[in-house]
């Protein structure tokens, strides 16, 4: 399993959000480069980068510190946050990402991600699964789109998806446990897909559990800027 951190922007600055609220904003650190170097000096090779900004414009917002962590270390970036057209996708991927996280646009604009698959390669565009009560929720969680989870990962499964950033707004931010019910019946239903857990995790034993039950990846944010797990713990279970 990849652990994989999170990074999330504003005004160039990495802050967490809890439950996807703007106003529980919650500021960690001015120079996100300086953390993403802390990651990859523990051993850690991917990581997930939000522009909180952009996903609010509807456009990349932070691509200045993009292009700076991607310049300074050797991480394997994806990048979520405001990418809805192709110009977006190009300047995120000449901006360094490896792989950009579609979530929004997925449920908006279907014909437009199905044309970056083809564009790309599966392997670098990312489906961005944001979960209320099992139905997708967009615009940086903000809305909920009415649309069933499981559907949706069917129909972008069926056009050559490969990896899936699921998250349960619902337990984001709060370091209660992820939602271990919901990943076993993905990983059930849809048993070759990379799913990568994000939401919830507080603790060491919440990444070996999912570890144990087959996930492609865990992002990991709050818990670590928290201090409820090391950076060495990060980088050992990203060994193991």
């Amino acid at each position: 399993m990849h652990i994989i951190p999170a990074i999330d922007i504003i005004d160039g600055k990495c802050v967490r959000l809890t439950q996807g609220d703007y106003d529980q904003k919650t500021e960690y650190a001015n120079n996100p480069v300086q953390v993403a170097k802390a990651f990859e000096g523990a051993g850690i090779s991917k990581l997930h980068v939000v522009d909180l900004e952009g996903a609010k414009a509807s456009k990349p917002v932070n691509l200045d510190s993009l292009r700076a962590i991607t310049a300074e270390t050797g991480l394997s970036v994806d990048f979520g946050g405001g990418v809805k057209s192709n110009e977006s996708i190009e300047a995120v991927f000449a901006a360094g990402a490896r792989q950009v996280t579609a979530g929004s646009i997925a449920v908006k604009d279907p014909d437009l991600v199905s044309q970056w698959i083809g564009q790309y390669g599966a392997e670098r565009i990312i489906l961005g699964a944001d979960v209320i009560d099992e139905q997708i929720a967009t615009h940086g969680w903000q809305q909920n789109s009415g649309i069933a989870l499981f559907g949706f990962l069917e129909q972008y499964i069926k056009q050559g998806i490969e990896y899936c950033i699921c998250t349960d707004v619902s337990k984001d931010g709060l370091l209660q446990g992820p939602s271990f019910d919901l990943y076993e019946r993905i990983l059930k239903e849809f048993p070759n897909l990379k799913l990568i857990a994000s939401g919830g995790v507080a603790e060491v034993e919440d990444l070996i559990r999912l570890k144990a039950m087959g996930v492609y990846g865990t992002i990991v944010g709050k818990a670590y800027y928290e201090g409820h797990i090391s950076l060495e713990e990060l980088g050992r279970l990203n060994r193991s």
